[in-house]
């Protein structure tokens, strides 16, 4: 195998002996480990692992490994997935109306802090084509009403099939997608929602939170389900607010707060931090990499 980082993820029963059958596991096979995370759910009996590994010096290729991990992995019930590193994934941003979202996505990529190549920018809207054409990012106006919602849906498929994408990124994409569209990309949608969830959920948070009150203004990001705004939360933030707080500084507010936690949601995923357990989402924390 040539030089790479490896990482593994590894979610199972939690049982004596796994740290030291694992790194044993990779030690034996030459991997030099460079991090490894853990977290057990005491509650539900489950361990989690994340660890990254140098194949410098390794002359195992990938299918071996993984078939010799797998034999190590029955038996203890895991449930894991590894990923080499190298190829960047393939993103796709879904947009309608507002920019904040997808300037800030589109600038950290350029700039390289997010990792990943954005492939094309859908909407069903042509007002966000001109940010397009500025990142030199192939824009697709996709419009939909109820009536063409699955044919639409249909174009979008095709184009992110054709396209590879891995990820796609609901930056404030104001149509709910159908389950169907969901099924197809488990655990591959990132919404942010313009609110602390699970409050104010739907549509029009703001002017919900200025009626109730609130004192505190947030942000979600999590994976799309076939449940609206209920999927596994991956980030969240929030800055306080005060009774002055209009309508429209609170949305002025949650704009700032969107863009960040959309962009650290994206930046684990792309990163390999995150493993979905049920409908929570197990984040790992960046380990030096």
């Amino acid at each position: 195998m040539k030089s790479q980082i490896v990482t593994f993820l590894i979610k199972c029963p939690d049982q004596k002996g796994l740290v030291a059958k694992i790194t044993s596991f990779f030690y034996d096979k030459g991997f030099n480990i460079l991090s490894c995370q853990q977290y057990v759910n005491s509650i539900e009996d489950t361990y989690f692992m994340r660890v990254r590994l140098n194949a410098d010096g390794t002359n195992i290729s990938k299918s071996t490994l993984e078939h010799n991990f797998l034999e190590l992995a029955k038996p203890l019930h895991f449930d894991w997935s590894v990923n080499y590193g190298g190829k960047k994934k393939n993103v796709a941003i879904m947009v309608s109306h507002t920019s904040h979202n997808l300037y800030d996505l589109l600038e950290r990529s350029k700039e390289g802090r997010l990792d990943c190549n954005v492939k094309m920018i859908i909407s069903n809207h042509e007002k966000l084509r001109p940010i397009a054409q500025m990142f030199e990012v192939p824009f697709y106006y996709l419009p939909v009403t109820k009536e063409t919602k699955k044919v639409q849906e249909t174009q979008v498929i095709e184009l992110l099939e054709v396209n590879e994408i891995d990820l796609i990124i609901m930056a404030r994409y104001m149509q709910i997608l159908s389950s169907d569209f969901i099924k197809c990309y488990p655990e591959k949608i990132i919404n942010i929602h313009h609110s602390f969830l699970p409050a104010f959920q739907g549509a029009d948070p703001y002017n919900k939170a200025y009626e109730r009150g609130v004192k505190l203004i947030g942000a979600t990001a999590h994976y799309a389900t076939v449940d609206l705004d209920e999927g596994p939360i991956i980030e969240q933030d929030v800055k306080p607010v005060t009774h002055e707080s209009t309508p429209t500084t609170l949305k002025r507010i949650g704009a700032d707060i969107e863009k960040l936690v959309l962009a650290r949601a994206v930046k684990c995923h792309l990163n390999h931090q995150i493993i979905v357990s049920g409908n929570r989402a197990i984040v790992f924390p960046e380990a030096g990499e």
